[in-house]
């Protein structure tokens, strides 16, 4: 493959477009996977993903034509920038359209080549696995590291580069065969070198210990703790929500008769949900680097710099997702959605200080299939899975059986009674699209279990 800033040079001089936006990213991609307490397989990948955005600037508007191929030298080059062109020609006018960011200068480490990575990565966890396999609970997970490595380039300027690394590692224990007790563990990394082994596995093996006694349960309200992974899994489609277009056009959650619930408290805690770029541990791009137009972003804000955005700040709504067009249209200033999440402003509790100020009630440590179930009021329907204890006088007493929930993430921050403190935390559901997220532990005191599941 020819060098990523190479390629964006050549596709911009190529491009017979009046105005070409060009991305390269490089991923490489290391993965360990494992079950009944043995290495199934291991391996490393690379892939490039190639994007050109040609725009044809008539007096009719601008006309946008976007092309990915997995195209990698030079020969790609020619017929990647001419179908993009043919695109643009085709398109309707866009009517997110605007002038292009202006750029600077290229970043210092334009030119340099893409990061990597490989199976040694997960050194710092290996050892720690192998003494689970020889724990009498089976061990099923996946270990999964990525490293893309981003340049961006416009005809007008812009030279971006930004190397983005993730890790998860997720653990499912089970105990007495597959048809026994089931719990699942797991956390979010950057190198695998933060990852505590002991501290998770003993925390796995402690929740099937709660699975020795069952009970069942009915369908209900019951008083509830939610533990940082399974707020980030509810924060993160609230996060995915806050479009100002969808709020102005009265068609979200944050429409009000009279405009958008701008400043609307939402809980009376002190809270602030938080996207920043320059998160400890939690770090994104901090431009722009759009493939395609949403309500949120634009394809023409592509290059535009990026900073921390309070969504939530002390209780109440601050800001939501306006590309530069709808910023302009609705007289507002362009913001862009965020790539990481953070709740703050909590106690300094954690789960257990949770579970053992409750009298009666559940802890739900996993959610899984989430789906919208109304917009209007972000209403969410999903399941419980591998873990849903029964909680009396301060005690994890048992486990109960699944269920099938209805909740609204905004509703959930309405009548939360205590929020506790914020940690990295790995969501489960979203992990192959959001991993980067800081939540704390928090109490519903009426978590709307709908029905009850069958799933083990």
């Amino acid at each position: 493959m020819i060098p990523g800033a190479e390629f964006v040079e050549t596709a911009l001089a190529a491009s017979p477009a009046d105005e070409t936006i060009v991305l390269v990213t490089d991923t490489a991609d290391a993965s360990l996977r494992w079950a009944d307490s043995s290495m199934t397989t291991n391996g490393s990948v690379r892939a490039r993903s190639t994007t050109v955005i040609a725009l044809r600037r008539t007096t009719t508007g601008t006309h946008c034509g976007v092309v990915t191929t997995a195209g990698t030298d030079h020969a790609d080059i020619a017929g990647l920038v001419a179908a993009a062109w043919t695109a643009a020609e085709q398109a309707p006018a866009a009517p997110d359209a605007m002038p292009l960011i202006v750029g600077d200068g290229p970043d210092t480490d334009w030119g340099e080549p893409a990061a990597g990575t490989g199976i040694d990565v997960f050194a710092p966890v290996v050892d720690g696995l192998a003494a689970g396999f020889d724990d009498t609970d089976a061990l099923y997970g996946f270990a999964h590291h990525q490293v893309h490595t981003l340049w961006l380039g416009t005809s007008t300027g812009v030279r971006r580069r930004w190397v983005q690394r993730d890790g998860s590692l997720e653990i499912n224990g089970k105990r007495g065969g597959l048809t026994g007790p089931s719990a699942w563990v797991g956390a979010g990394t950057v190198d695998f070198t933060d990852i505590a082994m002991p501290a998770l596995r003993s925390e796995l093996a402690r929740r099937l210990d709660w699975s020795r006694h069952r009970v069942e349960l009915p369908a209900g309200r019951y008083e509830t703790v939610l533990p940082p992974s399974v707020v980030a899994d509810l924060m993160i489609p609230l996060l995915w929500s806050l479009d100002g277009r969808g709020a102005e056009e009265g068609r979200s959650v944050w429409a009000r008769t009279d405009g958008t619930r701008l400043g609307e408290r939402l809980t009376a805690l002190p809270v602030t949900l938080t996207s920043d770029p320059a998160a400890p541990g939690l770090g994104c791009a901090p431009f722009v680097a759009a493939t395609t137009s949403t309500d949120s972003i634009s394809v023409f804000d592509t290059g535009m710099t990026t900073g921390r955005v309070d969504w939530l700040r002390d209780g109440a709504l601050h800001a939501l997702a306006y590309p530069r067009a709808a910023a302009a249209e609705f007289g507002t200033t362009p913001t862009a959605p965020g790539e990481n999440l953070l709740l703050t402003g909590g106690s300094s509790a954690d789960v257990d200080d949770l579970v053992a100020r409750t009298e009666r009630g559940l802890l739900l440590t996993t959610v899984w299939y989430l789906r919208e179930v109304d917009p209007a009021v972000l209403l969410l329907t999903g399941l419980t899975r591998d873990g849903v204890y029964l909680v009396e006088d301060g005690q994890v007493r048992a486990a109960v059986n699944n269920f099938r929930f209805n909740e609204s993430p905004v509703d959930l921050l309405r009548r939360a009674t205590e929020i506790g403190a914020t940690e990295r935390t790995l969501p489960r559901e979203w992990k192959d699209w959001f991993t980067r997220t800081a939540m704390p532990p928090m109490r519903i005191p009426d978590f709307h279990m709908s029905s009850v599941s069958a799933a083990h």
